[in-house]
Parts: structure tokens; C-alpha cells; sequence
């Protein structure tokens, strides 16, 4: 009797180690067994990607509470990589200690910066904390664990607290509890997707009066939604700006016609990527 082959695992590109955020955003995503390629830094996910060491790439790129991450707009820029998806995950951070460990021995919280900005009200409440920063939140909760910091705590998820067996001193610690993080699932290729109804898109503008306003203006009198604008320095190249855009539409051909009469108003019109525009829900 003959067995099934198994299937394959996706290799999937995560900033951080497992049980990091980005892993959390890995598996809702695609929703199957996947084995997570770690990468420390941003830079390292996109070399990941590039070089074949995985399928696909999870990489943040905005924050509710911290806003937009802007050097991975310029890795957007570099790479070249083709946007697929999104996932706007829910961020609930949490404050994990050794057991047994009370809030009053702490002397030093570790985390992500991103992390740690989105849990300053908290962090403001405490006094004489050392505030420290690290490359991901599981690494900080994965060194409390292995050299047993009893005076150290670190800010991170629920599954980082399972999996390296830390106590959750503190729940939901982040500032404000409709608290979201939106990732982009990136592959090296672009794909065509029928279901499509959301882009993102890159370009630059002459430097005259009006002539952003007259590219915006083409996506509206098109009924094209502009759901996020945000300007990127071009390097070597002071005053002029790389604007990224993302759009969405209900009909294909409101788009199709808005970005034939986009071309002839900007210059070096990139297609980051069309995608299925992803549902923000909280819990």
C-alpha cells in the first residue's frame, strides 16, 4: 500500500526568531504547516528571500500605534520583491518574567523597538526601569529564559511566553488596545491574481506646484480608494521624494484606466504589487 507523499513546508522568511510576531503573521497567513527561516534584521529576511533560502518572505511595515516603518519601504525599493497578500495581525504585548519574579524586581525591560514604543504608558508608570533594545521581541523573551535574568524583563507575545516557559507579569501592555500591526507577504516573482482589488504602488513626481495633487487627483475622478500616501527620500537626489501608494478599487477596469492616465503624469511608475485587500480584525 502505497503513502501519500508528504507535503512539502513552505519556507517562510520571519524577522526574528520563532514565536516573534512575524511568525504569528506567517501562520495565519497561510494557514498550513510552515517552517520559519529566522533572520535578525529586515535586511537579512529580504537576502533570504533573494537567495532562494525560502518561498516567501513576512515582513512588517506599519504599526497602529507606531506608525510606518520606513526603512522597509526603502528594502521595498532595493529588492524589488512582488507584494502577494497582507495580514494586519493584532498586537497584544505582554510582560514576561522568570516565575516568581514580582514587578518590584525589576531593574530592566528588553524588547524590540517597535515593541517598546508601543508600550510607553506602561513603561511610563515605572520608575528607575533601564530600558533596553534588541532585534526581536522572542529574542528578548528567549534570553531572559536561558540566562535567567531574575531582574530582567522582556515585552513579547503569549506563544514567546509558552514557549520558553516565562510567567505573563503583565497583560496587555500596549498603550492602546485596538492595537494593530499590518505585514506584507513578498515572493520574488510577480503573481497574477483574479481576486485582486488592492495595490501598492511607487513613483516619483516632478518637483512643480501641483504635480502630486494632479496624480491624486487621477486615482478619485477614476473612483480609486487612496488608502495610505507616504513619501520616501530618494537617495543621492536632496528635495525629491519617492511616493508610495496604496489603492483599492471595486471595478478592475476603474484602476486599469486610472493607472494608464498615471504614467503619463509620473515618472518611474512601480508596481509594488496587486493583492487581495486583507480584513483588520481585533480581539
Amino acid at each position: 500500500m502505497k503513502t501519500k507523499p508528504t507535503k512539502k513546508k513552505l519556507k517562510i522568511a520571519i524577522q526574528g526568531l520563532e514565536a516573534s510576531f512575524h511568525e504569528v503573521a506567517a501562520r495565519n497567513y497561510f494557514q498550513q504547516a510552515i517552517q520559519p527561516v529566522e533572520c535578525l534584521t529586515f535586511h537579512a529576511l529580504c537576502e533570504s528571500l533573494k537567495s532562494g533560502e525560502a518561498d516567501f518572505a513576512v515582513m512588517a511595515i506599519e504599526n497602529s500605534i507606531a506608525g510606518s516603518i520606513l526603512p522597509n519601504y526603502f528594502l521595498l525599493q532595493q529588492y524589488h520583491f512582488s507584494i502577494v497578500g497582507e495580514l494586519y495581525l493584532p498586537i497584544h504585548m505582554h510582560l514576561l518574567t522568570l516565575p516568581g519574579v514580582k514587578l518590584t524586581d525589576i531593574k530592566t525591560i528588553e524588547s524590540h523597538p517597535m515593541a517598546l514604543r508601543q508600550c510607553t504608558e506602561f513603561i511610563h508608570t515605572l520608575n528607575g526601569i533601564e530600558i533596553r533594545e534588541s532585534d526581536d521581541t522572542a529574542l528578548s523573551a528567549k534570553r531572559v529564559k536561558t540566562l535567567k535574568l531574575k531582574h530582567t524583563a522582556a515585552i513579547a507575545n503569549e506563544l514567546a511566553a509558552k514557549k520558553y516557559g516565562l510567567q505573563i507579569l503583565e497583560k496587555r501592555i500596549e498603550t492602546h488596545k485596538k492595537n494593530f500591526t499590518r505585514f506584507l507577504v513578498l515572493t520574488r516573482k510577480s503573481e497574477s491574481n483574479d481576486k485582486a482589488n488592492k495595490a501598492s504602488l511607487s513613483f516619483e513626481v516632478a518637483n512643480e506646484v501641483g504635480s502630486l495633487a494632479d496624480a491624486l487627483m487621477t486615482f478619485k475622478l477614476n473612483h480609486i480608494n487612496l488608502l495610505k500616501i507616504q513619501s520616501v527620500p530618494v537617495i543621492g537626489k536632496p528635495s525629491e521624494y519617492r511616493i508610495h501608494v496604496d489603492v483599492e478599487w471595486k471595478r478592475r477596469k476603474q484602476y486599469d484606466d486610472a493607472m494608464k492616465q498615471v504614467l503619463r503624469q509620473v515618472k518611474n511608475l512601480n508596481v509594488l504589487g496587486e493583492y487581495k485587500k486583507a480584513k483588520i480584525e481585533y480581539n
